[in-house]
């Protein structure tokens, strides 16, 4: 399962309605891939589809899909926003990382 915090809903519900996504039919897609100065980094989406292996989650009003692969690196994930001085964003809160980077978009195991 992956969490959403208050403040990342408000913002995620923010860009969808920007970029012409619905927040009640469309999805939040969530996924690791190669990449990052860890290994590994975070890929965040719309999407207007569920594909057949993806994992559904509704969290905080927001509905969530995960392909099987990512979801194995994102269980017990929070999604937060931040948007203090130092810098505006995202944020993986993931217990399974051993190490990420400096600027957390990226991570091991």
């Amino acid at each position: 399962m992956i969490k959403v915090s208050d403040t990342a809903k408000q913002k995620v519900i923010t860009l969808m309605q920007e970029d012409g996504f619905d927040i009640v039919n469309d999805y939040v897609r969530v996924g690791v891939k190669s990449g990052g100065c860890s290994g590994l980094s975070y890929d965040l989406t719309f999407d207007k589809e569920q594909k057949e292996d993806d994992k559904l989650f509704e969290e905080n009003g927001i509905k969530l899909i995960v392909d099987k692969k990512s979801f194995l690196y994102l269980i017990g994930t929070t999604l937060e926003y931040s948007g203090g001085l130092n810098g505006k964003g995202f944020v993986f809160n993931n217990p399974n990382a051993n190490r990420t980077c400096g600027c957390g978009e990226s991570f091991s195991l």
